[in-house]
């Protein structure tokens, strides 16, 4: 159920807006001056405030930048009550930040009306928030997303060199050993050795040269659970 303030100093036109608000499932909140409103307004937060402008201690525009000011009232919906119908005091209320006016005498469907439009233009303002917020939500993601594939390159070029090293150390080793061999049983050992060691090499240099194509985010997952990365 939708909540709204109605900040009037004048009884009878509070309570007939008060009942008309009620027969249409409003909750509603009465204040007979802007001070009691600005307390009402910080307790309860409501849906939508409807403002007199003409009232003593505090006018309804004094009412609606103490409104604007605060975090908490900042963004409720205000529309404005006045028998004033010049241009100038529409063109000062909006400056201010109102939502609406309506003008005195009014009957039910002036409110109701008022209420509806500002109750959907809010509506849809919460629509496109939520779409903008999802847009924003799904930009994270794909930064996110984008942010481990870099990690996972960085995690298997270091795992390649590293596996690279390898077969090179070994290489080195049995030409070294190859080249002190006796015996052709040393001599066909070493060169045993020496071609194990390069197959290693040549396979771990085509996964390097196919490396960049399968690093994608789609294959991120798949990258992270192959022996690429397993010691």
């Amino acid at each position: 159920m939708k909540k709204i303030l109605i900040i009037e100093d004048e009884t009878q036109v509070r309570e007939n807006i008060q009942e008309i608000l009620e027969l249409s499932d409003y909750e509603v909140l009465l204040a007979e001056n802007g001070k009691i409103a600005l307390e009402l307004a910080q307790k309860y937060q409501p849906d939508l405030i409807i403002c007199d402008i003409m009232m003593p201690q505090m006018n309804g525009y004094e009412v609606l930048m103490s409104l604007r000011q605060s975090d908490v009232t900042a963004t409720i919906p205000v529309i404005f009550l006045t028998a004033k119908a010049e241009k100038s005091d529409f063109r000062k209320g909006m400056e201010l930040g109102a939502d609406d006016y309506v003008t005195k005498p009014f009957n039910s469907m002036d409110i109701l009306e008022a209420i509806a439009s500002r109750f959907e233009r809010q509506e849809a303002y919460n629509i496109k928030v939520k779409e903008a917020e999802k847009k924003v939500l799904k930009m994270q993601e794909k930064t996110q997303e984008n942010q481990r594939v870099i990690e996972i390159k960085e995690e298997v070029f270091t795992k390649l060199i590293q596996d690279l090293t390898k077969p090179v150390s070994n290489i080195n080793m049995a030409i070294n050993l190859l080249k002190k061999a006796t015996t052709e049983e040393q001599k066909e050992r070493y060169l045993k050795v020496l071609q194990q060691e390069c197959a290693k090499e040549i396979k771990l240099l085509n996964e390097m040269t196919n490396l960049q194509a399968f690093l994608t985010q789609e294959n991120a997952s798949i990258l992270q659970k192959s022996d690429l990365l397993k010691n």
